[in-house]
């Protein structure tokens, strides 16, 4: 079942990729806001960059003099990049598509950007294109929850770190067990909940991985913002199919687009469905390479 859920992940955000969804949205900029983003922040970077999918600023976290140089890696669905910067690492650009196709694109928008000493990397979460040892920060926005294999993220993420070098992730956890019904949800899946472990698991599976000083902590922010970009997007998803009984997946063929079939919208009703704040959080996760 993980390779039709990392497929449904893929489609999804893919839909959101080629929309329009940026910072000139205002439910955009609301979900961005409410998870730690300021308007300073939100301002300085390329609107585009925001597509709402944001669980969390890491940003303040990493402090950076202005002197050091230091190689972040940072993981986002479906791509990630690292880089050696002088200036910040990034705003909130979380999920997107990336190939061969968008490399003029992202070039030219790196040097809009100012940043001279970034890469793109093409990978998966938990297979990286970096050497052991090789990266002072890792960082990481509302990604991990989509992975089907947390401990070989985590592996993975500790063998690219040097020792004593730094994790620094927003992410969704769990405070306590879903109901089955919406453990089962693809949407919920697709939409950051279904696939998040419990704050305890989060934590011992980074001591089991080499890491120390870890700490995941509840920022307290309130998961129903993600419904304040309902109908704002220009695309659709692909169209749903039924697969193994009750659970849902898209499409290969995609459907026409309309505001209402897109990862928000979709995600926007199942949050009318449940309250997904009493049994989900986003959290703040701190971790050293031992």
């Amino acid at each position: 079942m993980s390779e039709k859920l990392v497929m449904a992940v893929r489609e999804k955000y893919a839909s959101v990729a080629v929309s329009e969804l940026s910072s000139k949205n205002e439910g955009v900029r609301v979900v961005a806001e409410a998870f730690g983003y300021s308007s300073d922040e939100l301002a300085s970077i390329p609107a585009e960059a925001n597509m709402g999918l944001s669980c969390g600023s890491r940003r303040r976290w990493l402090r950076f003099g202005p002197a050091k140089r230091s190689s972040i890696s940072d993981r986002a669905a479906g791509w990630m990049f690292s880089s050696r910067p002088r200036r910040s690492a990034r705003g909130p650009c979380d999920r997107d598509r990336y190939d061969a196709r968008d490399d003029r694109a992202r070039q030219a928008q790196r040097r809009k950007a100012g940043y001279a000493n970034v890469e793109f990397h093409l990978a998966t979460i938990d297979k990286l294109p970096l050497p052991d040892n090789s990266v002072d920060c890792v960082i990481s926005n509302c990604v991990i929850n989509l992975a089907p294999d947390k401990p070989a993220v985590f592996r993975e993420i500790a063998r690219v770190l040097k020792p004593g070098g730094r994790l620094a992730v927003s992410d969704i956890a769990l405070k306590k067990d879903l109901p089955p019904e919406l453990g089962a949800d693809v949407m919920a899946y697709v939409g950051c909940i279904a696939g998040a472990i419990p704050i305890d698991d989060y934590k011992q599976g980074l001591i089991d991985a080499g890491f120390s000083a870890v700490e995941v902590i509840d920022s307290g922010a309130d998961l129903n913002a993600y419904a304040k970009v309902e109908n704002q997007s220009g695309c659709c998803a692909p169209a749903m199919t039924q697969i193994g009984g009750s659970k849902l997946l898209p499409n290969i063929e995609p459907s026409c687009c309309a505001p209402s079939g897109d990862l928000h919208s979709e995600f926007a009703e199942l949050l009318k469905r449940y309250n997904v704040n009493e049994y989900a959080a986003s959290v703040k996760v701190f971790a050293i390479r031992r």
